[in-house]
């Protein structure tokens, strides 16, 4: 009898628990089958999506994502402006005319790259041989107005002194203005890497590039709209973490980066070597001195008229997002 009455005290003690770890691995399993957050990373020229793929910084992240990849900023901020994507990258007067053009955003990180990654560049023979011969002859810039190159071919037309209306310029989107140059078209391109480098690559000859004049830094922006979600949120905090792991890795890789650059991209990889070198791969919090740096671009783009307005560089930076701590 006691045995029997002991059976069933421990039969029901089992039901007890049995019942518990039911629910535990229903609860477990709802967890499991409710959808991850997901973001859109806008991208330009699969060079975020490179970086990331050969340093495997994404692989295991609480989020699921997906690339959205733009061929400039121009295009990439019209998406975030829309809300297509949750975060661009692009340099710093794209983000300023983003933010000019109402695009709800906040810069969120720095990316450190090299100012030579971007020039003005011509035909192999052309007569033109320095930038005061540009008086009277017309400079497309890709990809758009308030672009890095309309930035860099208005600081090296007053560096030699030429007004800016004695040069005629018109923007073309980057594929389309490669074109053009590769078939003789165009005379002299203001254009950023990578396109920069296989315009030199195909011939083509520098007559000025970005140093002295750009600041060489680039911004990650995240849309408002995501940074008003508190699960999109934590997720682009997420991808900033992995972004400066991501960083670190390509710098002490720089072949293996390389390597994944022309895997994606279709580039030779003598291209790829030059242009993964001198890349914005570095990602940090964005510092007191980056927003005084982009403060100076925007005055002076307001200045030059490249912005109608002035933008406050503060205002759209959020500084406490993201504090980097390894």
């Amino acid at each position: 009898m006691t045995d029997l009455l002991f059976s069933n005290a421990s039969r029901r003690s089992w039901l007890k628990q049995g019942a518990a770890l039911s629910l535990a691995a229903t609860a477990s399993l709802r967890a499991f089958a409710q959808p991850q957050t997901t973001l859109i990373l806008g991208d330009q020229a699969g060079g975020l999506r490179s970086l990331f793929e050969a340093s495997k910084t994404l692989e295991g992240a609480p989020f699921a994502y997906r690339w959205a990849n733009f061929q400039g900023a121009a295009p990439l901020f019209e998406a975030q402006r829309s809300a297509a994507v949750d975060t661009a990258m692009a340099g710093d007067l794209p983000v300023l005319a983003a933010a000019v053009g109402k695009t709800p955003l906040k810069i969120v990180a720095t990316r450190v790259g090299k100012a030579d990654s971007l020039g003005i560049v011509v035909q192999p023979n052309s007569p033109l041989r320095s930038v005061s011969d540009l008086r009277g002859k017309t400079v497309i810039v890709s990809s758009a107005r308030g672009s890095i190159s309309q930035y860099q071919l208005y600081g090296a037309l007053e560096e030699a002194g030429v007004r800016r209306d004695e040069v005629t310029v018109k923007f073309v989107l980057p594929t389309d203005a490669a074109a053009a140059f590769a078939s003789k078209q165009i005379d002299a391109w203001a254009i950023f890497d990578p396109y920069y480098t296989i315009a030199l690559q195909q011939g083509g000859r520098i007559l000025r590039d970005g140093r002295g004049i750009n600041t060489a830094l680039g911004f990650i922006t995240a849309s408002e709209h995501s940074l008003a979600e508190p699960a999109k949120r934590a997720a682009i905090v997420q991808f900033l973490d992995r972004l400066g792991r991501a960083g670190d890795w390509a710098l002490a890789n720089p072949e293996a980066y390389a390597q994944a650059y022309t895997q994606l991209t279709r580039l030779p990889i003598e291209s790829s070597r030059i242009i993964t070198a001198r890349a914005s791969v570095a990602g940090r919090p964005v510092s007191e001195a980056d927003i005084v740096a982009l403060q100076a671009v925007a005055d002076r783009s307001a200045r030059d008229g490249i912005l109608p307005v002035r933008v406050d560089v503060r205002a759209i930076t959020d500084t406490q997002l993201w504090k980097r701590t390894a």
